[in-house]
């Protein structure tokens, strides 16, 4: 319900392959910017493929809106979030090129949690020899 402060209960219905990569422009962008500014950011700025089939992700000066490029088959992708009170995590401006995140991170972030406090516990491994 619009307007409630319910918790959300709803997940978020984008899957991609799991070979796909996520990256982050670190900093603030433009959001007026739609596929082909985005796609000469991801290439020029990011130093990314924008045809490769990952997800370039970009974030607006206040964090309230998210703008996802992703290239599929033959066409581009423009996905856009916006928030209508909270904020996104985003990395500090002071950081410059792109962070890469897990597709399960993303969603976490589109979400609303802090992905820099997540800490996963750590592999072991043993062996009997």
């Amino acid at each position: 319900k619009h307007g409630t402060n319910q918790p959300s209960t709803s997940n978020i219905m984008i899957s991609f392959a799991a070979n796909t990569k996520v990256y982050l422009a670190v900093g603030i962008t433009d959001m007026r910017k739609s596929i082909n500014g985005l796609m000469i950011l991801a290439q020029d700025v990011l130093e990314k493929d924008p045809f490769s089939s990952h997800l370039f992700v970009f974030c607006n000066r206040l964090r309230d809106k998210i703008k996802i490029l992703y290239w599929h088959n033959n066409g581009f992708w423009l996905l856009y979030r916006r928030l209508e009170k909270q904020r996104f995590w985003w990395p500090s401006a002071k950081d410059t090129g792109s962070i890469e995140i897990s597709t399960r991170e993303l969603v976490w972030l589109l979400e609303g949690v802090d992905i820099s406090c997540i800490k996963a516990h750590k592999a072991e491994k043993y062996s009997l020899f």
